[in-house]
């Protein structure tokens, strides 16, 4: 081999692709003539260029590393993309020429995402709702079906590129004669020009509207939930694809209930009476009501668990509990005779005193 084009660029023989680009672009970088004033670094960025020319094309390199050469001489034939005054360029571009990238004609440009905010109810969220909104978005002109134009006739070859979508030109530079290759101004990269614009979009090829959109929204989502519409964005540019729209999910507040996961939270005002001699009671739910049995001698800030009353599983794997604590109704306003009731009740309980107490009392 005349030249170790792996040793040029610092890489194993082994090297993928992606390896040999960033090698390329650390070097290029380095030993570029704006960066490196060294006087032999133009040399050394040219040694660079071709090992990148070599190695950055699968037929070149199989052949040089089979025998031992590749055909360099039409290496300044390359594209420089952006190859400007004063030895500046752009990497970027030069690695799509290298590496498989060549000239292109732009294509068709996706369209933007939308985000959109939902708000839905806790019981939306603890069993799935479908939902019907109105989305501001731009849409593909259903005249023109999104080329532009006033018919097919009124699209032709772009003069300018010849319907290449890139427009070349030659430089001389202290390296040779490079060709740098861009998009085409006037086409935008389309390799077509609308003589006659559509009427209802002005050429645009999208109109702005708000397209009524039903959303599946799934049993067990919660406040920061993203759902995703495929194709429910912004609308692509000469036909191409539109963008997605996704639903950003918040649940208002409940008036009775709060949500922990998959369970729910309440209290439960209940009457000194209910909690001493017990009783039953209903309670509501996310679904109707049900009763809950409260045993006598209850106290205060207990918890009963409703199995199964919760939210149900985003993942579909059951649903959570609905969590009851009791609080004790303490009377703001008491009668004459609740006053003697209540008086009558205390001397009874001291009489009824256990053993324990007693002997505690005694100390």
């Amino acid at each position: 081999m005349s030249k170790d084009y792996y040793n040029v660029l610092g890489v194993e023989k082994n090297a993928s692709k992606e390896e040999i680009k960033k090698a390329y672009k650390n070097l290029a970088k380095k030993y570029h003539p704006d960066m490196n004033k060294e006087k032999d670094a133009a040399e050394k960025f040219k040694e660079i260029n071709e090992a990148a020319s070599v190695l950055g094309d699968d037929k070149k390199r199989q052949q040089y590393d089979q025998f031992g050469t590749a055909d360099t001489q039409g290496f300044s034939s390359y594209d420089f993309s952006d190859f400007g005054q004063g030895f500046g360029f752009d990497f970027d571009d030069i690695f799509e020429n290298f590496f498989g990238g060549g000239r292109r004609r732009r294509g068709s440009r996706r369209g933007d995402d939308i985000e959109y905010e939902l708000e839905i109810t806790l019981e939306e969220a603890a069993f799935g709702t479908k939902k019907q909104i109105y989305v501001p978005r731009l849409d593909t002109c259903k005249v023109c079906h999104g080329s532009g134009a006033k018919s097919t006739d009124a699209v032709q070859t772009c003069s300018s590129c010849h319907g290449s979508g890139t427009v070349v030109k030659t430089q001389r530079t202290p390296f040779g004669i490079f060709q740098t290759s861009g998009i085409c101004s006037k086409c935008q990269g389309a390799g077509k020009e609308i003589t006659e614009e559509c009427s209802a979009c002005n050429g645009h090829g999208k109109i702005q509207e708000e397209k009524k959109v039903t959303v599946d929204v799934p049993a067990g989502v919660d406040t920061g939930s993203r759902l995703r519409i495929s194709g429910g964005g912004q609308a692509g540019e000469r036909g191409a694809a539109a963008g997605d729209l996704y639903l950003y999910i918040s649940v208002a507040k409940h008036e009775t209930f709060e949500r922990d996961g998959q369970d729910i939270f309440m209290e439960l005002s209940v009457s000194f009476r209910d909690c001493c001699i017990g009783a039953e009671t209903e309670v509501p739910t996310l679904k109707g009501t049900a009763t809950i049995k409260i045993p006598a001698g209850t106290k205060a800030n207990t918890v009963f668990r409703l199995k199964g009353k919760g939210i149900l599983s985003l993942r579909g794997f059951g649903a959570g509990d609905q969590l009851v604590k009791i609080i004790i109704e303490v009377p703001q306003k008491l009668s004459k005779r609740q006053k003697e009731i209540l008086e009558e009740f205390d001397v009874e309980s001291k009489k009824n005193k256990g053993l324990f107490d007693r002997i505690k009392d005694a100390f």
